[in-house]
């Protein structure tokens, strides 16, 4: 079984890396394939990940290339991990919504659209050459913005599906609040990448077990709230469990007034990495260091041998949270809207569970983000800048054409050298 990772240079890999030595009865890998334009950084993290596949026994191989089309080529699936722009692009994304009193926000708001009109364009063509090398593979997107870049990826007609770590880290949460094991706790799902609440908490281990959550709120509420930054009345109030992205929406004044008076998320990362990079140079380092844990990304290599082992195997978790068509599942959106909810999963992809009756507190906030998503994907298509004004104007961050009208330049002006209609 051959796995392809691109963006393979990112410092997340030894993470996955890491899940896939610990879980290989349930993904049983022969071959790891990581590509990456940066070859310098290819090289040293494709070093650390051998050697953490040799500390663990893992029989499997390690192969690192520059070249795509090499590494694509006989892969049962392909995962994107790829940041177009680096972190320096982040950086800016992160900054001059704030000169509009915006949130500065690498996956949603102004920033989040930059971050699209840079990405689709580069991973839609990456999963063409994947398609001409191997139609049958499974491309599993990690690159945000989740939502949007698989729906990309869906409409173009690649056998895709999208995923993100937000849900398997609340389960491991709530687990270890109600210290119990993860594999007992099923969350009621539902919402947008980067847009989701869990409506109910259920123990037992499946869709049918019973609803912990007001206990589990009433127990730990303080913890929750502390862990989101988001105040313990306003969960009582809602009576759900907000993903820790709602608060750019729920608090976007008081993120604005903090992103402006400390340094951004993409500087603390990039000093991050540097200090990852240098550990992983060393050649005694046989296993992902603990400074990894603060870089983002926790449980992703779990959720992501879970996810390949359903699609290649029929193995693994038989329900999991993905992100793939609504085909009617939130009749509130469109088919083709992408969300994010329980699916069941197997060779065949993915199919979402019956979903309750979603509030309308939730499902209104919804359906505004559906459809900013679906004009961020016609101006990430097509591109000019009548397009990302529309956008930027239907995204209930922004809202008002003054803001649309500068961003829209801001924007533009700082990625001109990834927008060819610019």
């Amino acid at each position: 079984m051959k796995l392809t990772v691109v963006g393979g240079g990112s410092t997340y890999t030894p993470e996955l890396v890491d899940g896939l030595a610990r879980l290989r009865d349930t993904l049983p890998l022969t071959e790891l394939v990581l590509t990456d334009p940066a070859t310098d950084r290819l090289d040293l993290i494709g070093a650390l990940s051998r050697r953490i596949l040799a500390r663990r026994g893992h029989p499997g191989t390690i192969t690192t290339t520059a070249d795509l089309d090499a590494a694509v080529d006989g892969a049962d699936a392909v995962l994107l991990q790829l940041r177009v722009g680096g972190q320096a692009a982040r950086q800016q994304d992160e900054t001059w919504p704030l000169e509009c009193g915006c949130v500065g926000q690498e996956t949603t708001g102004a920033g989040g659209l930059a971050k699209a009109l840079r990405t689709v364009p580069v991973v839609l063509d990456i999963a063409d050459r994947v398609r001409r090398t191997n139609p049958d593979a499974w491309i599993i997107d990690f690159t945000n913005p989740v939502g949007i870049v698989t729906r990309a990826l869906l409409r173009a007609g690649h056998k895709a599906l999208g995923l993100c770590n937000v849900a398997i880290g609340l389960q491991r949460k709530f687990a270890a609040l109600l210290d119990t094991d993860p594999a007992d706790i099923h969350l009621d799902h539902v919402g947008l990448n980067h847009l989701t609440w869990e409506t109910a908490v259920r123990r037992g281990g499946g869709p049918d077990g019973e609803n912990v959550l007001p206990a589990l709120l009433a127990a730990h509420g303080d913890t929750i709230a502390a862990d989101l930054r988001l105040p313990r009345p306003l969960l009582d109030r809602l009576g759900v469990i907000p993903s820790y992205y709602l608060r750019y929406f729920y608090a976007h004044d008081e993120v604005v007034r903090e992103q402006r008076t400390k340094p951004s998320r993409a500087a603390e990362v990039a000093d991050m990495e540097r200090r990852l990079l240098a550990l992983y140079a060393d050649p005694a380092l046989d296993e992902k260091p603990a400074l990894l844990s603060q870089r983002g990304g926790a449980y992703y290599s779990e959720a992501a041998v879970d996810l390949a082992a359903a699609l290649l195997r029929g193995a693994g978790s038989p329900r999991q949270v993905v992100n793939t068509h609504n085909n009617g599942t939130l009749p509130f959106l469109p088919d083709d809207a992408v969300i994010e909810v329980q699916a069941a999963v197997g060779p065949k992809g993915a199919a979402p569970l019956p979903v309750a009756p979603v509030d309308p507190l939730f499902a209104g906030l919804m359906a505004d983000v559906t459809a900013y998503e679906d004009l961020a994907l016609e101006a990430a298509l097509h591109g000019t800048r009548d397009r990302v004004f529309r956008a930027l104007l239907a995204h209930p961050l922004i809202g008002q054409y003054a803001y649309a009208d500068r961003l829209t330049d801001e924007l533009v002006a700082h990625n001109r050298e990834y927008l060819p209609w610019a």
